[in-house]
């Protein structure tokens, strides 16, 4: 129990005498991990946007959410009797809703805001010749055809998402992976200055027989929890970008599966459990670099 209480005093006190070394590291720390966070839950936006598209549908024709008995009979007449479809699904009102409160379980307010009667029926098709041009063929035909809201082909939609999904979470793993690198330096240096003020200190807790462990864990807490604080500044920026950023998309029309853009419920806390994980590892490292550097022990 002593030495416990002994490894949080020197620890709160070691932060506080370099406080201002401690809130630059912890602040970048949660900047890079924030940057993480946003590249993992776009990546993951993206993989549900074209879900649709992952068991051969290659193209999906919206209906307009009032269209007649015989706009819809006439989309029908054509997907059953021409030799170029090999197959389709239809979703009708009720199963689009269900799918639209599967995809946005999380945000109740949103589902409270539609009903089944506004969701577009959709069909989604798969022809028999895949080719990119005989796909764009197609959905252009049926584009054409009255009653018909909009086509989604899985190859400028998947493209379009993916296109955006990876330059933007690209560019943000670059700036994370260079942030975290400074993240550590940062503490390195923060603990390496602690050591500094300590020396003297050191050096008698040595010549009276504390052991090398007991010299080194005060320090190596202090770099985890910058780590950690870091971490937990960095999760209310992943709930702003789910309620804000990625609810912007989903009312977007620029692109259709943009609508889809959204992460499962539960995905924000689970990428927040991981950040605690990787800023207490970051810390933990860089502490540890610097305690078995600088540290004669």
């Amino acid at each position: 129990m002593y030495r416990l209480w002994y490894y949080l005093r020197e620890t709160v006190l070691s932060i506080w005498r370099n406080l201002s070394l401690t809130l630059a590291a912890i602040l970048t720390v949660a900047v890079s991990l924030a940057l993480v966070g946003s590249s993992m839950m776009i990546r993951e936006g993206a993989e549900r946007a074209t879900a649709q598209f992952q068991q051969g549908v290659e193209f999906v024709v919206f209906m307009n959410p009032d269209a007649d008995t015989d706009q819809d009979a006439a989309i029908r007449h054509v997907l059953d009797s021409s030799p170029a479809i090999e197959g389709y699904t239809y979703i009708d009102k009720a199963a689009a809703y269900d799918e639209f409160e599967t995809l946005f379980a999380d945000k109740p307010e949103l589902i409270e805001s539609v009903t089944p009667d506004v969701m577009p029926p959709s069909y989604r098709i798969v022809p028999v010749d895949r080719s990119a041009g005989n796909v764009n063929e197609l959905a252009n035909q049926f584009a054409a055809q009255p009653g018909v809201r909009e086509v989604a082909t899985a190859t400028e939609a998947i493209r379009q998402i993916d296109d955006f999904s990876t330059l933007v979470s690209q560019a943000l793993l670059v700036a994370a992976v260079v942030l975290v690198a400074v993240s550590a330096l940062l503490i390195l240096n923060t603990v390496f200055t602690a050591i500094g003020a300590r020396r003297q200190e050191i050096e008698v807790m040595k010549l009276v027989g504390a052991s090398n462990w007991f010299i080194r864990i005060p320090f190596m807490l202090e770099g985890t929890i910058h780590g950690l604080i870091g971490a937990a500044m960095a999760i209310p920026v992943l709930f702003v970008v789910d309620n804000e950023v990625m609810a912007f998309f989903q009312e977007s029309d620029a692109v259709p599966l943009f609508r889809g853009f959204a992460v499962p419920e539960g995905f924000v806390w689970d990428t927040s459990i991981w950040l605690l994980i990787l800023g207490g590892a970051v810390g933990m490292i860089g502490s540890a670099v610097a305690v078995t550097r600088y540290l004669d022990v």
